[in-house]
């Protein structure tokens, strides 16, 4: 029969086929099992010597040492809907204060634009960088930009960032990441962190097939690299670059320090690196809490320490289309334009992991045919056992013992990388996605061998793989709980305590100052009484509102607050609970961030409530300054002690913060505030003479900025005098 003819003449020619691949399969399999070897020795090793002699860092020892500035970087094209909550959630969970987010965003993206004007104007620490050209041009370009940003911004604020952090906007971020970094960066010019993508549905095995490969990637493959050549590859988030790495990139790229041309500019950079010299770490780093050891269950299957390292949580493509485009662009990346970069280097350790990197650009092929193949030869298998008096077609393949053998190698081997991805992926997510990784190997196959085949159809159709441009994948961001809730604006507050009417408040956000805070104008203007601003913003802040009595503070309290602390934060130590809880009054908003920071470095419990206007700042220039005013609201025989006590008030609500003044002058920007003051903490320096000799604004234009502060700030009998035009 012709197509008995036909079937046998195909599985002929596949026969040959079949040897190809079992061989390049059992080269590929045999590579794989040396790093899995060279793993578990050394985790025996280090478990039965290293850890003995060398007890492990706890992570509570990382909160002993002085924070140094890190810039975080996010290129955002297309990213509204992303970038606010990624800032928020930083701002509210980030164990640290001495950052900042630079957001690089394009002119021709308003969208995004508009979202990150927003997030600025909330959080002094945030930055909006539009590139120079319109986009999507390359995410390299987008950093280069950022970077020129952050220069731009040190030398306003006279100050130099110790590290540079690359981030994608819908990453979530790990409350001690910073710490980590601040640890290391002195001593490591590259410093990695693991990725764990986030778990969907069950079924959805394309976002699911992520979570498996960078379990075993990042933990195993990675540590296995950094340990025997010391090379680390940037997975394009969660890495910091020192100083010194940035500073030798953009002189080796004559100003450039990412090239903008390669897709996977982070693969490109640690390869950089590596050739000068420069100290690279991947950091697998637990940070077992209380609270994860109370919530850790042990028959999920997950490991106590592998499922609290610090590292980065992102959701990855949940569809088919979305994960081919981006894996191809990682396949053009490293395969093609990696080889076209950077060849082959002098170290023959490195070249077998660039070879490792590069391979992928092969099995990704010959895994998918060889599923096709195998399936083939095993339904024929089935029916020739299956079927009466079949045509026994395998025995083209004839009795080849070495086939067989070769066959038999290579399924041990394909049963010890279901057990390798297995155990990795269940010590961070537990058994249940440990079987399930097993299933979606086979669909992983199948992605990767369609990616493979787009990013070499790309790379044909423009000739050169450095001329394929950046086809940027879209994110999602996750719900994080309540925790998140975006706090009210204050006018939103004050319309609906009746305190202000729409056409009020529309009236005066547009004509307060650009840099002026709206509670600050409405006083001014005696629009409200201190009490009204006072109580919004402690209902916006979520805390308890109190009028201060400055006259029954406890002086007890006043030492256990350092200057530098007092005026960085606007706190001011009120009275101690029953508890021994130390309860700060603050003007305005507290981070839990900040409130933590405050109670470990008074090494006291804390928590703070929200006071009249004006009161923080008189208490601070009373208790920390030269200042000569009133010490108590003085007797009056025009004003019943009601009265006295009300325009006391009025008196506090116009103590006007320097800080303050100059933000509405736009003398200094909010941002650049932010970390003076934070360099001011550990100064003796009276705060204007801090901003003097740190260079940041001129003599002439730091006297007109006191001056309009003492203009504002009214002395009490004028306040007196005036009594009667006071809203109170």
């Amino acid at each position: 029969m012709f197509w008995i003819d036909v079937l046998s003449s195909y599985l002929f020619a596949l026969k040959y086929t079949v040897y190809i691949l079992a061989i390049i399969l059992l080269i590929s399999g045999i590579d794989d099992l040396f790093i899995d070897i060279c793993y578990w020795l050394r985790f025996v090793y280090r478990k039965l010597f290293v850890y003995r002699k060398h007890p492990e860092t706890h992570y509570q020892d990382l909160q002993q040492a002085d924070e140094q500035a890190f810039a975080i970087m996010v290129p955002a094209w297309q990213e509204h809907g992303v970038v606010g909550p990624m800032a928020e959630l930083a701002a509210t969970t980030l164990d640290y204060e001495n950052y900042h987010i630079f957001v690089g965003t394009y002119p021709n993206d308003p969208e995004t634009q508009a979202e990150v004007d927003e997030v600025c104007a909330r959080f002094p620490n945030v930055h909006k960088v539009v590139c120079a050209k319109p986009g999507p041009t390359s995410k390299a370009d987008c950093l280069n930009n950022v970077i020129a940003a952050i220069f731009q911004f040190e030398q306003q604020a006279n100050f130099a960032f110790a590290g540079f952090i690359l981030h994608d906007a819908e990453d979530v971020l790990s409350a001690m990441e910073l710490r980590l970094f601040n640890h290391l960066v002195a001593r490591k010019d590259l410093i990695q962190l693991p990725v764990y993508p986030f778990a969907r549905r069950w079924t959805d095995f394309t976002s699911g097939h992520y979570l498996d490969e960078f379990a075993e990637l990042h933990g195993k493959d990675v540590p296995i690299r950094e340990a025997l050549v010391g090379q680390v590859p940037s997975a394009g988030v969660g890495t910091c670059f020192s100083r010194r790495a940035v500073e030798l990139l953009i002189k080796e790229g004559d100003g450039i320090a990412f090239d903008v041309q390669s897709l996977t500019e982070d693969y490109d950079i640690g390869i950089r690196l590596q050739q000068h010299g420069m100290e690279e770490i991947f950091v697998r780093f637990p940070v077992v809490t209380q609270d994860h050891q109370r919530q850790h269950v042990s028959l999920s299957g997950k490991s106590l320490k592998q499922s609290s390292v610090i590292c980065i949580r992102e959701y990855f493509p949940d569809t088919f289309h979305t994960a081919v485009r981006q894996k191809s662009r990682w396949i053009i990346g490293i395969v093609f334009q990696g080889f076209k970069n950077h060849s082959w280097s002098s170290n023959k350790k490195l070249n077998y992991f660039l070879w490792r990197d590069r391979k992928g650009g092969l099995t990704n092929l010959v895994g998918f045919v060889a599923v096709l193949i195998f399936t083939q030869l095993g339904l024929l298998w089935l029916i020739q056992h299956l079927v009466d008096d079949p045509y026994y077609f395998l025995s083209i393949y004839g009795d080849e013992k070495w086939l067989a053998l070769l066959l038999i190698i290579n399924g041990a081997l394909l049963l010890n990388r279901m057990c390798q991805r297995f155990i990795f992926v269940s010590a961070y997510y537990g058994f249940a996605q440990g079987f399930l990784s097993l299933p979606r190997m086979i669909w992983g196959n199948v992605i990767n061998f369609f990616a493979n085949v787009r990013a070499l159809r790309q790379v044909l159709e423009m000739g050169d793989a450095r001329r394929v441009a950046w086809d940027k994948t879209s994110h999602d961001f996750p719900h994080i709980g309540e925790e998140r809730s975006t706090r009210r604006p204050l006018g939103e507050i004050l319309l609906d305590q009746g305190a202000l009417s729409e056409q009020d408040l529309a009236q005066a956000l547009k004509m307060k100052p650009i840099g002026q805070r709206l509670g600050r104008y409405l006083l001014q203007q005696n629009i409200l009484t201190p009490e009204a601003i006072g109580r919004a913003v402690a209902e916006q802040a979520g805390v308890s509102y109190q009028a201060v009595a400055i006259t029954k503070l406890d002086e007890s309290l006043f030492p256990t607050l350092s200057k530098g602390l007092a005026w960085r934060y606007g706190v001011f130590p009120l009275l101690k609970d029953k508890d021994a809880t130390i309860v700060l009054a603050s003007e305005q908003y507290l981070s839990p961030v900040s409130l933590a920071a405050i109670a470990r470095k008074m090494q006291q419990r804390v928590r703070y409530i929200v006071v009249n206007p004006g009161a923080v700042s008189y208490l601070l220039k009373r208790h920390y300054s030269q200042f000569d005013g009133e010490m108590a609201p003085p007797a009056n025989m025009d004003l019943t002690p009601v009265q006295t006590e009300q325009a006391w008030q009025v008196y506090l609500s116009r103590q006007w913060p320097l800080a303050e003044v100059l933000a509405e002058t736009c003398e200094i920007a909010p941002q650049v505030m932010n970390q003076l003051l934070i360099g001011f903490e550990k100064s003796e320096l009276r705060f204007p003479d801090y901003l003097l000799d740190k260079g940041v604004i001129a003599p002439e234009s730091l006297s007109q900025a006191i001056a309009l502060q003492q203009q504002r700030q009214l002395p009490w009998s004028q306040v007196i005098a005036q009594w009667g035009s006071f809203r109170v």
